[in-house]
C-alpha cells in the first residue's frame, strides 16, 4: 500500500525567526542554537546541523474535536520546505524510536504502536490496512513530540 508522509507547512512558523527572545517567550517559544543532532525540524523532517538556529514552539498537531486533541513542543528551522513524499521515509525518522497512532476522520484513535524507525514501513502498512483508520501521526517515542503525518497515497 502506498503512503504519503508530510511535514508541517513552513509559513505559520517563519515570522517567529524575526522575533526577539522576549517576544518569543511571550508566545511560549524559545530560540536555540543546535549543539548536537537532537533538534529535529518538523517542516523538512531533517535534523538541524550544529550551529543552526531553531525555534522550539508549542504546536497543535491534533486539532480534532475529540478527547485526542493535542499539542506539544516541536522544533522548526527557518527557510525550510515542507517534506512531502510518497513511499519514502526521511532519515530523521529512520534513526529514532517512534510512536505511531492511527486516527479516524473524527480524530478518535483506533490503534497505536511503538517501533524502531528502520521498520516504520511495516507498521504504516499494518495500520493503514485498517479501514477505520484515516491517517497516522508519528511521534518521537521518548520525548513524545509530534513528528509527521501519514495518509494513504
Amino acid at each position: 500500500m502506498s503512503f504519503r508522509i508530510t511535514g508541517l507547512p513552513a509559513e505559520p512558523f517563519q515570522d517567529l525567526f524575526a522575533l526577539s527572545d522576549s517576544e518569543l517567550a511571550a508566545r511560549k517559544a524559545r530560540r536555540f542554537i543546535a549543539d548536537s543532532h537532537g533538534f529535529p525540524c518538523r517542516i523538512s523532517l531533517t535534523d538541524a546541523e550544529i550551529g543552526q538556529e531553531v525555534i522550539l514552539v508549542n504546536y497543535e498537531h491534533q486539532p480534532a474535536d475529540s478527547p485526542f486533541r493535542s499539542t506539544h513542543a516541536i522544533f522548526v528551522r527557518a527557510g525550510e520546505q515542507q517534506y512531502d513524499a510518497i513511499d519514502s521515509i526521511p532519515e530523521q525518522l529512520r534513526r529514532r524510536l517512534l510512536s505511531v497512532r492511527g486516527f479516524d476522520h473524527q480524530g478518535m484513535m483506533h490503534d497505536a504502536d511503538v517501533i524502531e524507525g528502520k521498520q516504520l514501513e511495516s507498521l504504516i502498512e499494518r495500520l493503514l490496512d485498517n479501514p477505520s483508520i484515516d491517517y497516522l501521526h508519528i511521534h518521537m517515542a521518548r520525548p513524545g513530540c509530534y513528528a509527521a503525518r501519514v495518509e494513504r497515497a
